[in-house]
């Protein structure tokens, strides 16, 4: 699926069962949100915190639902995200092209 693509698959599944988008503040909360699960299941997962009993330890599900609200995000804003995101590219590219492989730290 392309980015496009989802942008689109997102708002028809709003439009059928979603009712309408949450607004925009909504929205940024609950991006947030699921950035700080995503956050918790990285640091149980690779950092020196464990796992509580019963608790999600797929960081998949959560990288999804972080797409998900951002996508409603961009929809909501009419933000293209494959412009978005190419131009992006284009901007890093040009600041960072060397940046990284001089740097001794990554070395």
């Amino acid at each position: 699926m392309t980015i496009q693509e989802a942008q689109e698959k997102v708002d028809q599944w709003i439009k059928t069962y979603g009712v309408r988008y949450f607004n925009e503040l909504t929205n940024m909360a609950v991006l947030t949100e699921e950035v700080g699960e995503l956050a918790r299941i990285m640091a149980r997962k690779y950092g020196e915190q464990s796992f509580k009993e019963g608790e999600n330890q797929d960081p998949a599900e959560e990288m999804a639902d972080i797409l998900w609200v951002l996508i409603c995000l961009a929809n909501q804003t009419g933000v293209d995200l494959t412009k978005a995101l190419e131009a992006s590219f284009e901007k890093k590219t040009r600041r960072d092209k060397d940046r990284h492989k001089n740097n001794t730290k990554l070395k």
